[in-house]
């Protein structure tokens, strides 16, 4: 990993990769310079410049020598600096906590529905499934806690979250991740409780499309008037504020199938459910195709993205795959309990509700497979492990490995059940345990990186942090860039 470049005013560390790479905007460069003039001169840390660091993969704050400049380019060397590891405390580590987390609870739910997915039943796999439900509860209201915590004793870090380009990004992951805990309430709840948990998960339902439309359109706009995102910087993270929207129709569909009958579903006007689920699913979905197609312009002109960005590519197979997943569920769902009398006077509006469904479903899947073979050949060279040039610190986004790919895993189920064929069905279930042994993965590497302070971790430049303001010397600690992006006084936040 290079050192970013130094800007004049700010201290430049080795940021977190987070699936994408940070904007450096001659705007914010400009107006941090003016800040700085009518300041004063300040003394400012950046890493030398020299051969031997420059060239390294894996350099940063632990061994780099730094210099301080204090203006009329005087400079003298201050020194190597150390991480305080044997200092820091739990605040400290959870000064370091931050919206990426939720990407932990967004593929362990996904896991949860896979599971659910799988067309060949029993006893056992439910069990598991509801297991994984339940201890992705506990993850989500963990990452609850300690996410307040932090924006507790950090007074001003939850603002600046909205505003730091390498954060606001995966702010709607605590909504996706409240959508996949109810998508999976449904799945193992309604089949064994009664109305009242029906009528609950229909007030959900709309609950969650109002928060997710606002959520998505909020954090857009504060992105578009806050940050600049340079076209050579793209990767598909880019999509995720919209991955709200994506999940009303797999909502709605499992919702509905969940029903024992049309009278349950017409006490809870599915109808309306489908209907509106599918009007803000492609919303989300026409949203994503936009940007996909500036991830392919970035991809024509500025080669694949760094290997340490390369995991947020799985992100594009996710919205092709979700539409599928919910769209092709509705359409089977839809003569059996949605119309099962037809709709406006028509018998066979059904039926030809799920003709369109399954035109459609076919079209996006062949899309979602599409990028995920573009996402799995670009990790080529990661995968060759005796390759020292080619590799990658584990970092929270791994997961992105995993949740995008259950919605094209859910897809190819919904594909083969309404085909009924069971070679799909039987490739689905083949890539759902892959996908499950994948996770396990991830998740141990996860706990590894943990005890091994490479995450959650002050002063750690390899993966998820970023130096909090407190270790700075006054004068020096704002207007901290990540990567070329600026952050302001960010408290230990990515």
């Amino acid at each position: 990993m290079s050192s970013a470049p130094s800007l004049p005013g700010r201290m430049t560390v080795i940021g977190p990769e987070n699936g994408y790479e940070s904007p450096g905007s001659p705007s914010l460069q400009r107006l941090q310079s003016k800040r700085r003039r009518k300041r004063g001169e300040r003394r400012r840390l950046r890493p030398s410049t020299s051969a031997d660091e420059s060239s390294g993969e894996a350099g940063g704050l632990e061994t780099g020598t730094y210099i301080i400049n204090g203006g009329a380019g005087s400079e003298k060397k201050f020194g190597d600096l150390k991480r305080p590891r044997k200092t820091a405390g739990f605040r400290d580590r959870i000064g370091c906590y931050t919206w990426t987390w939720f990407t932990m609870n967004m593929a362990t739910g996904g896991i949860a529905n896979v599971l659910h997915s799988i067309p060949y039943r029993s006893d056992w796999l439910r069990i598991i499934g509801i297991v994984v439900f339940l201890f992705n509860v506990f993850l989500f209201l963990m990452n609850c806690l300690l996410l307040t915590l932090r924006f507790r004793w950090n007074p001003g870090s939850f603002r600046l979250s909205f505003i730091s380009p390498s954060e606001s990004l995966f702010i709607p992951a605590s909504v996706v991740s409240t959508g996949t805990i109810l998508i999976n309430s449904c799945q193992y709840g309604i089949p064994e409780t009664g109305e009242w948990f029906q009528t609950t998960m229909q007030v959900c339902f709309w609950v969650y499309v109002a928060i997710a439309v606002v959520a998505s359109a909020g954090i857009y706009l504060i992105i578009w008037s806050t940050q600049t995102f340079p076209i050579h910087t793209m990767t598909p993270i880019w999509i995720f504020p919209a991955y709200p929207l994506l999940l009303t129709a797999p909502f709605a569909a499992n919702l509905i199938d969940s029903l024992p009958d049309a009278a349950a579903a017409a006490r809870i006007n599915s109808t309306a459910v489908a209907f509106g689920s599918i009007c803000v699913q492609g919303t989300g979905f026409l949203v994503s195709l936009m940007i996909y197609a500036a991830f392919i312009y970035r991809l024509m002109t500025q080669k694949l993205p760094r290997e340490t960005a390369r995991p947020g590519m799985f992100v594009s197979v996710g919205p092709s795959g979700f539409t599928v997943a919910g769209i092709v569920h509705l359409g089977n769902t839809v003569m059996q309990k949605i119309m099962p009398n037809g709709y406006l006077g028509n018998d066979s509006a059904g039926f030809f509700f799920k003709i369109v469904a399954d035109i459609a479903g076919l079209w996006l899947w062949g899309l979602s497979l599409w990028f995920f073979i573009v996402s799995v050949g670009a990790h080529w060279q990661v995968l060759q492990f005796r390759n020292a040039k080619h590799h990658m610190h584990y970092d929270m986004t791994w997961y992105s490995f995993v949740f995008p790919n259950t919605a094209m895993i859910t897809a190819t189920q919904a594909i083969g059940r309404t085909f009924e064929s069971d070679a799909i069905q039987i490739f689905g279930t083949v890539l759902s345990v892959m996908l499950i042994v994948l996770w396990i993965f991830v998740f141990g590497m996860m706990l590894r990186a943990l005890y091994l302070r490479r995450i959650l971790w002050p002063d750690e430049d390899i993966e998820g942090t970023e130096m909090p303001a407190k270790e700075l010397e006054p004068g020096i600690n704002d207007g901290v860039a990540i990567n070329g992006g600026v952050t302001g006084n960010h408290p230990g936040g990515v």
